[in-house]
């Protein structure tokens, strides 16, 4: 491998918003995620609503204009 040219491989701490924390390696220092594989739906097999507020009353008002004709 040439020299010089390769990000710094360092040790990093991945957050989940869940409170998950996992120690790996990568070129980033700290990352922050929203979702991981500890509540997410799929691997969990419980539903759990993500931050959706708003989208519902959102759309309805948007449409109301063609609900009123």
């Amino acid at each position: 491998m040439r020299e010089g040219i390769h990000p710094k491989y360092n040790e990093t701490t991945i957050t989940c918003g869940c409170g998950n924390v996992v120690k790996t390696k990568s070129a980033v220092n700290d990352i922050h995620t929203t979702i991981c594989s500890a509540c997410h739906p799929f691997y969990t097999g419980k539903q759990k609503f993500v931050d959706t507020a708003g989208r519902i009353e959102k759309f309805k008002r948007k449409y109301q204009k063609f609900s009123d004709k």
